[in-house]
């Protein structure tokens, strides 16, 4: 086994580190090094990722690195990494870039002639699959989708044909309001919410969209939720085209103003 080499002795490099998804004890022991041994610490919530580097007595340089700011972000961190220095870039919980902040900073790296290394660990959409009972062989993330409704619409009706589980981030806010398109989208699926990922009350709620929905609506359910649907299979797609209320092929969908 070849031994780490200490990052002093390497050129400058970004490094994608995933940070635990609740569970505190989600870290590497590669995680932690480097986050101890880099020059500086580029982070989505510099207060969120301060108390995580305190729990490890890491003291590191933070710097914000969000949605808003991280294109002027990337010029700065690669005139750091052109100066040699290692910059650890974390978001608040998983791995950056996966509907987190850290794309554009990893292209920009890249464009620039840098070496980027991913750090890898805690990653929602995996630790959901592996739990979720459904096909794991061939998936589709989708991350977020948008927030008005007729695009919401248009983006689950590109999806019914993609082999696979589908899998979806999506907010307490607006969960219930997931099922009810669900229910008309795909509503002979199966669908798995799984919530409060590595925590105490961690739970994964199984069935089809309509009873999940009953269930969202008699109680309130917290956290951030990951939602994997099962494969179309043929007797799945003949239902969902017979259902009520779909839109014709050639229908436009009007748009939500909110």
């Amino acid at each position: 086994m070849t031994a780490a080499v200490p990052l002093s002795q390497a050129p400058g490099v970004l490094y994608l580190v995933a940070t635990p998804i609740g569970n505190l004890e989600d870290i590497t022991l590669r995680a932690l090094r480097i986050l101890r041994e880099c020059d500086v610490v580029a982070a989505e919530d510099t207060r969120h990722t301060g108390q995580l580097l305190k729990h490890y007595a890491i003291q590191k340089p933070l710097i914000s690195c969000f949605q808003f700011n991280e294109a002027r972000r990337s010029a700065e961190i690669n005139q750091r990494l052109a100066g040699g220095q290692k910059v650890a870039l974390v978001t608040d919980a998983g791995s950056p870039g996966i509907s987190d902040p850290g794309e554009r900073v990893v292209k920009a790296a890249v464009a620039g002639g840098f070496a980027v290394q991913p750090v890898a660990g805690a990653c929602a959409l995996v630790a959901a699959l592996t739990a979720s009972g459904l096909p794991a062989a061939e998936f589709h993330f989708a991350g977020f989708l948008p927030h008005k409704s007729g695009q919401r619409k248009k983006r689950l009706e590109s999806f019914r044909s993609i082999p696979g589980t589908l899998i979806l981030y999506e907010s307490p806010y607006r969960i219930e309001k997931l099922l009810g398109e669900l229910t008309q989208a795909y509503p002979e699926r199966e669908v798995v919410l799984a919530r409060e990922l590595t925590k105490k009350f961690e739970e994964f709620l199984r069935g089809k969209p309509a009873a999940l929905l009953e269930i969202c609506r008699k109680r309130t359910l917290k956290g951030e939720f990951v939602v994997l649907i099962s494969p179309p299979d043929r007797d799945c797609i003949a239902l969902e085209d017979s259902a009520p209320n779909r839109e014709s092929p050639g229908q436009g969908i009007e748009e939500d103003p909110t």
